[in-house]
């Protein structure tokens, strides 16, 4: 598999308890493509999600990006070359919104005017004017800035592979709206590899192109994003009818 690709190799995860979150799980993830997990919660999507970038490691099993098995050695090279965007943005409160997004590349040596061009052309992506911005802290700004500025600093470093764990759960239905709209615009332009954890069927189809549907640590359906509502598998439907109700008078 090429730069930017995802494996997840008969992947199992067993907590000491013996519970087990995650069950033989095996996806292949292209480079450039957009896949969304959907399930409800404790299913294990941010768990699977979370193996990507080596927070959580399998039981048994492999996960390897770029063709490089996720080890404990090399974490701070992998977690270089994999973005990630978490529900609260994660910002630092004591920074400005220009060093929150150029931190990593401050960590990584790079100079001043090398940072201040990548902060300038990341949040101008993301929608956030870096002159008016830059200097402010996270808690001057809306939730749906905090969310873009979160997603510039996971774009910084130029990763080929982008993790997303609710991104937008926190804001409101239009702010979200508008986020996704700018985030599907963005994707198509900057063609990352794309693991998206959402609750939202809604949002997985509009901005995926394949949904996994996770159910008690089992994948049960891998389908394409356009064959979800005609899908008649079990599972699949009991999930469509939850977020499409008819409301009757």
């Amino acid at each position: 598999m090429g730069e930017g690709s995802v494996e997840f190799a008969k992947v199992s995860y067993t907590l000491p308890s013996s519970a087990v979150l995650l069950r033989d799980i095996s996806l292949r993830l292209e480079p450039g493509t957009v896949t969304a997990l959907l399930g409800r919660s404790g299913s294990g999507k941010t768990t699977l999600l979370r193996m990507v970038n080596g927070l959580v490691r399998p039981t048994a099993g492999e996960v390897l990006v770029s063709g490089r098995v996720v080890e404990d050695d090399g974490l701070i090279e992998l977690r270089r070359g994999i973005g990630y965007v978490i529900q609260e943005s994660g910002l630092f409160p004591h920074m400005t919104v220009a060093r929150n997004v150029g931190i990593a590349m401050e960590l990584a040596g790079r100079s001043e005017g090398e940072m201040a061009a990548r902060v300038g052309e990341v949040l101008a992506l993301a929608g956030i004017d870096a002159v008016e911005f830059g200097g402010r802290y996270p808690w001057q700004l809306s939730g749906g800035q905090r969310q873009r500025v979160g997603l510039a600093r996971a774009l910084a470093m130029g990763a080929p592979v982008l993790l997303m764990d609710e991104p937008f759960g926190a804001l409101d239905p239009l702010t979200r709206a508008e986020m996704q709209t700018m985030l599907k615009k963005l994707l198509q332009a900057v063609q990352k590899t794309v693991l998206l954890v959402t609750h939202d069927l809604d949002e997985a189809l509009y901005l995926a192109e394949r949904v996994v549907f996770l159910e008690a640590g089992v994948v049960v359906a891998d389908l394409a994003a356009d064959e979800v509502l005609r899908s008649t598998l079990p599972q699949v439907r009991e999930y469509v009818a939850a977020v499409h109700r008819v409301v009757s008078s």
